[in-house]
């Protein structure tokens, strides 16, 4: 295939050296070449790096616990209405 794609081979050369239609050559390089393109414009290669897994995990975990103290706001006001003001809610 990437003889194909450097323009050493071509798709006919390589349909009947693989036993595959010209068509599923030509749809491989397609898509080849789509995903070159879209790997190029995310700006990187490869899996991703221990410092951005580290990243989103913080970022996951910030907003769980933005979550669970406006859960827990939610929980004390409701507590207040049923109960009166809590000692530590002065």
């Amino acid at each position: 295939m990437l003889s194909v794609l450097a323009g050493e081979m071509s798709i006919a050369e390589a349909a009947r050296r693989e036993k595959v239609s010209e068509q599923s050559i030509g749809r491989w390089k397609a898509d080849l070449l789509e995903a070159g393109k879209t790997a190029l414009a995310a700006g990187r290669s490869g899996p991703p790096t221990r410092e951005e897994q580290l990243e989103a995990q913080v970022e996951e975990l910030t907003q769980a616990l933005g979550e669970a103290a406006v859960e827990l706001r939610v929980w004390k006001k409701s507590a207040e209405g049923r109960l009166g003001p809590s000692r530590t809610s002065r």
